[in-house]
C-alpha cells in the first residue's frame, strides 16, 4: 500500500509534470471506482490543472475549483506516460480503473489508476472541497507535522497497541503497516506496546523514529518517477518484508506475526527483549 512518503512522491510528481496542462478527457473503465456522481468527471473536461495534493495517503489533482482525490488502498498505483493512447478504454478490461488525458487524446501525456488482484478498493472523488472525501475527514494530524508534546498527548490514555494506534488514521494520519514496521525498529519498540504506557524515553524515541524514518524515505522518494517508487521504497526497508533476513542492526532473524489478511516483522533482540511475540495464525494451526 503507499503510504506518506510514496504519495508525497506522486503529488510532487503531478506538480512537476500536470499543472499547467489541460484535462482532454476521462475514461473509466471501473465505474465502482467513482464515489461520487455530481458533478461527472466531464466538468474538468478543458479545465487547468493547478496544483496536486497529499492528505495522508489520499492523492488529489486540483483542477480549477474541483479536486479529483484518490486513495489507492492497499492494491492501486498511478501509472503516468507522456503520450497515452487515444483509444477508449473498455469497461471492465485490465488493471486499469480510470485514465486522465491531459490535453489532445492520442498526442499528450496523462495517467492511469490501476489496481492489481481481485479486491477492489481503489477510490476517487470528485469535490469541491477535500474535507467532502469521508475518509480526509476523520484524518487524525499528519504524522511529519506532530511534535514531541504533540504526539505524547496524541497517545495518552490510548489502551491500544502502539502497533495499530500509529497506524490507525483517525488517530495519527499517513502511516502503514511497511513504515510503522520501520519507526517502531529504529525506535526500539515492541509492536504490542501499549501506547499510553510507553515511558518519556519511549515517546521521544518513538517521535525521533516516526521523523527520521518518513523524513528519509520522503528524501528518496521525491523525484522518483512514478514506476520506480515501489523498488524505492523495498530497497529502503530493513524489516518489513524481510522475515528470515538478518536484523541490520543486531544480525538477529527478522521474524514476523501473521493475521488473516496481513503480517508484520520485527527484531526480537532490537526490539522485545529477545522475547519471541507469539504469531496469531500458528497458535490456530497448533489449537
Amino acid at each position: 500500500m503507499p503510504e506518506l512518503p510514496e504519495v508525497e512522491a506522486l503529488a510532487d510528481y503531478l506538480r512537476a509534470h500536470a499543472v499547467g496542462l489541460p484535462v482532454g478527457r476521462i475514461d473509466v473503465s471501473a465505474f465502482s471506482v467513482l464515489k461520487t456522481f455530481d458533478p461527472p468527471v466531464t466538468a474538468l473536461y478543458g479545465q487547468t490543472v493547478t496544483g496536486a495534493h497529499r492528505w495522508a495517503k489520499y492523492l488529489g489533482l486540483q483542477v480549477g475549483e474541483w479536486h479529483l482525490i484518490t486513495h489507492l488502498s492497499r492494491a492501486g498505483w498511478l501509472r503516468w506516460s507522456d503520450k497515452l493512447a487515444a483509444t477508449p478504454l473498455k469497461p471492465g478490461k485490465g488493471p486499469i480503473a480510470l485514465r486522465v488525458h491531459l490535453g489532445t487524446p492520442g498526442e499528450a501525456p496523462g495517467f492511469d489508476l490501476t489496481e492489481a488482484g481481485t479486491q477492489k478498493r481503489l477510490a476517487v472523488w470528485l469535490v469541491d472541497d477535500p474535507a467532502k472525501v469521508p475518509g480526509i475527514a476523520s484524518l487524525g494530524p499528519d504524522a511529519l507535522a506532530l511534535g514531541p508534546e504533540e504526539l505524547a498527548a496524541v497517545l495518552r490514555g490510548n489502551t491500544g497497541r502502539i502497533k495499530s494506534v500509529i497506524t490507525d488514521q483517525k488517530v495519527i494520519a499517513g502511516i502503514g503497516n511497511a513504515y510503522s514496521d520501520e519507526i517502531l525498529h529504529v525506535a526500539k519498540l515492541s509492536p504490542f506496546a501499549t501506547a499510553g504506557k510507553l515511558t518519556d524515553a519511549q515517546l521521544g524515541a518513538l517521535h525521533d523514529a516516526m521523523i527520521s524514518v518518513l523524513t528519509d524515505a520522503v528524501a528518496r522518494s521525491v523525484g522518483q518517477q512514478a514506476a520506480t517508487l515501489k523498488g524505492e521504497k523495498r530497497s529502503g526497508l530493513r524489516v518489513h518484508a524481510r522475515t528470515g533476513m538478518p536484523c541490520p542492526v543486531c544480525g538477529d532473524t527478522v521474524r514476523e506475526v501473521s493475521f488473516a489478511d496481513k503480517s508484520f516483522q520485527y527484531c526480537a533482540t532490537c526490539q522485545t527483549g529477545g522475547k519471541v511475540l507469539a504469531d496469531r495464525r500458528m497458535s490456530k494451526l497448533l489449537k
